[in-house]
């Protein structure tokens, strides 16, 4: 009788969370990051022992007016101000490094004949065994893990939709360069040009800005979508997945 009255009141608090929420949770998004992954699952089991959604932290975003209702995060991974590059990482990484190689890359290893094989996010068998895993998942994803739940890398259809849907100024802002993006409804952020890590080195910072997706290039397993931009052009590309590169997170508006 006691497991069927806790099963009771766990169902009634779920039944009224969907209710005051129906819009994202009817989709499976329960904790607004714009994708529906076992992350959710983890979110509604804390949410039924916690009592409380996850939030934004202490981040600041803004909110462009963007069809899809994403929010951008208004520094980098590690910075405290928009102009910082902040921290670099490699794709799937979690914390960052003094060296970018690719023998120090997580998830690739070498046979005894000096081959290089993927151990996870890989679509072709020229690579080793093939998991068709072609999304970051939440314990790989730096943004998830360094800021929290609400938080993740964008998709490469959240790049598309920034590039697409906003202007795009390259200027200075307290004489970093970068781009000032400007959104449907006005509102603006800024994008250093952060350059990248090859090794030790920190290359063409000031003129390129390479911001991980959490999208596997699946063509080409070993690399992965970015956000790249210089001062003449922004689009999304792909680059090896060892290389260092800044973040910039995202989050779904929940008033959408």
């Amino acid at each position: 009788m006691k497991k069927f009255n806790s099963f009771f009141v766990l169902s009634l608090l779920m039944l009224s969370s969907l209710a005051s929420n129906a819009q994202e949770y009817l989709r499976g998004d329960v904790n607004f990051d714009g994708q529906v992954d076992i992350s959710d699952v983890t979110c509604l089991i804390d949410y039924l022992l916690k009592g409380s959604w996850p939030d934004a932290g202490n981040y600041e975003y803004v909110d462009l007016g963007l069809p899809s209702g994403t929010l951008w995060a208004t520094c980098n991974l590690g910075a405290s101000s928009p102009e910082e590059y902040g921290d670099y990482f490699a794709w799937s990484e979690t914390v960052p490094k003094d060296e970018y190689t690719y023998e120090n890359y997580k998830w690739w290893y070498y046979d005894e004949d000096g081959y290089r094989y993927i151990s996870k996010y890989n679509t072709s068998s020229d690579f080793g065994p093939v998991d068709n895993k072609t999304e970051m998942e939440p314990e790989d994803d730096a943004a998830r893990v360094n800021m929290g739940t609400s938080w993740c890398l964008p998709s490469v259809e959240q790049v598309a939709e920034l590039v697409n849907s906003c202007t795009w100024q390259w200027t200075q802002s307290n004489g970093v360069n970068g781009h000032l993006v400007t959104g449907p409804n006005g509102n603006t952020m800024f994008l250093p040009a952060a350059g990248y890590r090859d090794g030790s080195s920190l290359e063409y910072a000031g003129t390129y800005g390479i911001y991980w997706s959490r999208s596997l290039y699946s063509y080409l397993p070993d690399r992965a979508y970015c956000l790249y931009f210089d001062s003449q052009y922004w689009d999304s590309e792909d680059f090896s997945r060892y290389y260092g590169h800044v973040i910039r997170a995202v989050r779904v508006s929940q008033s959408r």
